[in-house]
């Protein structure tokens, strides 16, 4: 499946796909106090949809969200979210090459990742390796790993 890029900026297209990355982050098993805290760096927001921003399903149904902003030479993975109900079916895939495809093309040389723990297997795979740490934005004494793929 292809990602498209969401053209409406209505607010139920912006809650959805909101809610989309809340449910994934809780895939893993984060609790309910902890999601709470990371919501406002979940949000998808105007600023997403004035990078690149890439969708699965249709409106009202939406599988999986990747963003993507571009600055120079370097590209910031922002967010990567598949909804647990698709994990495993190969939309995760879809959504990190068209970012790369997105980045490429943008003129980048290197996409920088703030990955969760989780995550940091499946951005491997892609090439990415691990450059450091970085705080969270959320709790300031949890370190994430920090991620690049060059190209």
């Amino acid at each position: 499946m292809t990602p498209s890029r969401l053209t409406s900026t209505t607010p139920g297209d912006l809650a959805e796909l909101s809610a989309l990355c809340l449910r994934s982050k809780g895939h893993w098993g984060y609790d309910a106090a902890f999601l709470a805290a990371c919501r406002e760096d979940l949000l998808v927001t105007q600023r997403d949809l004035d990078g690149y921003l890439g969708v699965t399903g249709p409106i009202g149904h939406r599988s999986g969200v990747v963003s993507v902003f571009v600055e120079g030479h370097t590209a910031y993975l922002d967010k990567l979210f598949v909804d647990p109900a698709h994990i495993g079916m190969g939309l995760g895939q879809a959504l990190i090459h068209w970012a790369l495809d997105i980045c490429r093309s943008a003129g980048a040389s290197r996409v920088v990742i703030d990955s969760d723990p989780y995550a940091e297997a499946f951005y491997r795979r892609y090439g990415a390796v691990k450059i450091g740490e970085t705080p969270s934005t959320v709790f300031p004494d949890r370190r994430l790993p920090l991620m690049q793929i060059a190209f």
